[in-house]
């Protein structure tokens, strides 16, 4: 079995502690029903892509990347406390739009089988 690399341990954690910072201390409006989904390390440890997913569909996930695009300096202040890492990485959001494809093709799917039902 192939170990973990050092890259996955580290998105693990700062998606740990991120999730963590949401729910507690960030009070922006914008980020209220964002969740984060994963996090995704360069090997060298220097840019980490954080997705998220929110329940508003495309107009909210365009205010949560607003919201978490000025709350970026104190996120990544906060998560350099938490996690001690030598270098803090570049972060950057994206939406995860993997949850609106998998109900877009859920839906397809049932369309099928009332179709053939």
């Amino acid at each position: 079995m192939k170990p973990y690399a050092r890259s996955e341990r580290v998105s693990g954690h700062i998606q740990k502690v991120l999730s963590e910072i949401l729910k507690k201390n960030i009070k922006d409006p914008r980020l209220e029903m964002a969740t984060i989904t994963s996090v995704k390390m360069s090997r060298d440890l220097k840019t980490a892509r954080i997705y998220f997913t929110t329940s508003g569909g495309r107009n909210s996930s365009k205010k949560a990347a607003e919201g978490f695009n000025s709350a970026r300096g104190y996120v990544k202040r906060t998560l350099a406390q938490q996690l001690g890492l030598r270098y803090m990485p570049e972060l950057k959001f994206f939406y995860d739009e993997s949850f609106e494809y998998g109900s877009h093709i859920d839906e397809v799917l049932k369309s099928i089988k009332t179709d053939n039902g």
